[in-house]
């Protein structure tokens, strides 16, 4: 079979298109034919993937599917599907159906015998273990972990002992939190990478430790969205060591960093940041 004969368009065929996460060029020849030539396009959002569109001068009927509507949108999406239709999936950015509602219209159409096939591109999460100089031979992928401070203690409990790298996805307002946690959880001098803007002019990975990251980020605000690669364990019991400004009371913290000559607001801030926390949160707590 020719490679033509290969990448032909088959009615009735779910395809999984990779997108760019960051750098259009990525986008690969086979996916842009894909994208051009399919009866409709499934996106997680329809302004965004209409952009992309657009700037390979591509124009295909765009239909809504993410995490709000994929009960009511799935179903419909695997009907036209079994009428003969063909179906791009595409997520903003990267691999659809990986840490993504994808993976339910995959479920769906897998079980409704509908034939699904993958268009490869780029993962962030894969770009970042090999950008990261972390063990990358095993690992697990924990995408982004849960948003109420219980249940982050939960998953990074049970993940304590992982042996494996583990790569994580994390919002630039919500990273301090997260590194916190994760000094609670793995100790202050666990391997870490923080990758932001991947493919991007202003890509960065900072190699580090998890203590060495918390004190950068207590000068440096985060920017962009990031992937975090968490080396794994040694399979030993982890002691849980803890920088000594987290054992002070939110005043004595505040007060070490004034008496290193920043003002308070700076100091609440940077005290803020290091406690996982909002700087207005911690000035509530300061005048109680």
């Amino acid at each position: 079979m020719s490679n033509e004969e290969k990448n032909r368009i088959i009615g009735g065929t779910l395809y999984l298109v990779a997108t760019p996460i960051g750098n259009l060029a990525d986008l690969s020849e086979r996916a842009k034919k894909t994208l051009a030539e399919v009866d409709f396009i499934a996106a997680e959002d329809t302004r965004n993937t209409a952009r992309l569109l657009a700037a390979f001068g591509i124009s295909r009927p765009l239909v809504s599917y993410h995490d709000h509507n994929r009960r009511e949108r799935g179903p419909v999406i695997v009907e036209r599907l079994l009428s003969g239709e063909s179906c791009a999936l595409v997520t903003d950015a990267g691999t659809p159906a990986i840490s993504d509602p994808g993976e339910d219209l995959v479920a769906l159409a897998a079980k409704a015998g509908v034939p699904v096939t993958a268009v490869p591109g780029c993962c962030a999460g894969l770009t970042a273990l090999a950008l990261s100089g972390l063990p990358t031979a095993r690992f697990c992928f924990e995408g982004f972990l849960p948003r109420e401070k219980k249940d982050l203690r939960l998953r990074l409990e049970a993940l304590k002992n992982e042996e494996r790298t583990m790569i994580f996805h994390e919002a630039p307002h919500r990273l301090c939190e997260t590194l916190n946690a994760f000094l609670t959880v793995f100790g202050e001098a666990r391997d870490i990478a923080l990758c932001r803007e991947l493919t991007k002019r202003n890509e960065e990975i900072l190699r580090t430790t998890i203590g060495g990251a918390i004190a950068h980020y207590s000068e440096t605000d985060p920017r962009g969205e990031y992937v975090l690669i968490v080396a794994g364990g040694d399979g030993k019991a982890i002691e849980q060591p803890t920088s000594p400004l987290l054992t002070l009371s939110p005043a004595d913290h505040v007060a070490y960093y004034e008496k290193q000559g920043m003002t308070r607001m700076n100091a609440i801030k940077a005290a803020a940041k290091e406690r996982g926390m909002q700087k207005n949160e911690l000035y509530r707590i300061l005048h109680q």
